[in-house]
């Protein structure tokens, strides 16, 4: 397949809701090394080191000279709390204060709240924790009811307990927690929690950086859509230690079902093994209505057919009901579909291996997404795409 005209870069660090950059093919291992990160968790091993903390890698937290004070008032309280994660049997890993039989409330810090993070936020809200939000366009967080907005990052994350990121992608996501500061403002041994989809590499350097500030690190990207951010059944893809997935589980059980794949990296290579899985399906099943819709066969009356055989799924259910519905309102947009199948390509990439439905259906969704306007629309709108194109070569 022929390659297609890239579009420029959009500004890193924009929230999950607002319009990034397209993504192009996967770039060869060894590229775009981060040197700021490097840099920046030296810094955090002098300061750890000058400070002497006690639990070796745990630094103190005195407020460097220009960062805002805590806007909410509870840093020292949410910062030194004890028994986070730790709670008794039965309790969910919740600390129970005495003589209390309702889980105790954390301060929790939420950075990007659109079309996903915007519900995953009001599923913490209801859950009873203190929520402190942020995102580039502050419409969204103002959205987020019993939220409190905050004007950066660092003010948001500032002595949280668990910072949770849902941001477009890698860079977007680095400029956030470590460029913004949001990582450096969190509390002692705070939790970081990025449930974006970003490359594995990415994640793995970010866990680095929060290690150097005495922070614990997570990768737990999701998949399930706004339906399921919404309703609390996200499938949650984690990556880190044991420890740390058992001390965030309580956050994860009112998001939906967490599963522990591995160390740091393991949830993004899930979450890109997922997005091949729902790609290539979305392809067939667009392609499939389509050639029973030339042929004369109603592809409703087929999705209904096929429901209880071999080509049943929920894909078929869902995304093949949004497209005879014609229904393509962004639930998972295409173009971050293609951001995803391409970093899937570039991991591929790194590990020799030639993924040709991948590559495919990848360069499929970057027609759609460059020539057919299709960057915003709901990744079922594969099905879209098949129309247009086909109208493009017939000249019609």
């Amino acid at each position: 397949m022929h390659r297609h005209r890239r579009c420029q870069r959009r500004g890193a660090g924009r929230g999950a809701d607002d319009r990034g950059q397209v993504p192009q093919p996967p770039q060869r291992a060894g590229q775009g090394a981060d040197r700021g990160l490097d840099r920046r968790a030296q810094r955090g091993r002098a300061r750890s080191g000058a400070h002497g903390d006690r639990a070796g890698n745990r630094r103190r937290h005195d407020r460097p000279a220009g960062r805002p004070a805590d806007p909410g008032g509870r840093r020292s309280a949410g910062r030194y709390r004890r028994g986070f994660g730790h709670g008794r049997a039965g309790s969910g890993g919740r600390a129970r204060g005495a003589g209390s039989n309702r889980s105790r409330d954390m301060k929790i810090c939420v950075l990007g709240t659109g079309l996903m993070g915007a519900p995953m936020a009001r599923r913490l809200i209801a859950g009873g924790h203190d929520v402190s939000v942020w995102n580039r366009s502050r419409a969204r967080a103002e959205a987020v009811e019993g939220a409190q907005v905050r004007d950066t990052p660092a003010e948001a994350a500032a002595g949280a307990e668990v910072v949770l990121s849902m941001l477009i992608d890698g860079p977007a996501t680095r400029a956030v927690l470590v460029e913004a500061g949001a990582m450096e403002a969190a509390g002692q041994g705070a939790l970081i929690l990025d449930m974006g989809s970003v490359d594995p590499a990415t994640d793995i350097a970010l866990a680095e950086a929060a290690r150097a500030l005495g922070l614990r690190y997570l990768d737990a990207p999701v998949s399930g859509g706004v339906t399921g951010a919404e309703a609390g059944t996200l499938a949650i893809l984690v990556g880190g230690s044991e420890a740390d997935f058992a001390a965030a589980k309580p956050v994860f059980d009112l998001m939906g079902r967490p599963t522990l794949l591995g160390p740091v990296g393991a949830g993004q290579v899930a979450k890109l093994a997922n997005q091949l899985i729902v790609a290539t399906t979305i392809g067939t099943v667009a392609e499939a209505f389509r050639l029973a819709e030339a042929a004369g066969c109603d592809p409703a009356k087929l999705r209904e057919a096929l429901k209880g055989g071999f080509a049943d799924s929920r894909i078929l259910d869902l995304h093949g009901g949004r497209m005879v519905r014609g229904d393509f309102v962004p639930g998972g947009r295409s173009v971050i579909q293609l951001k995803d199948l391409d970093n899937a390509l570039k991991v591929a990439h790194e590990h020799d291996l030639d993924l040709p439905l991948g590559h495919t259906v990848a360069e499929a969704f970057r027609d759609f997404v460059l020539n057919h306007d299709g960057a915003e629309m709901d990744h079922s709108a594969y099905y879209v795409w098949l129309e247009r194109r086909a109208r493009t070569r017939s000249g019609s």
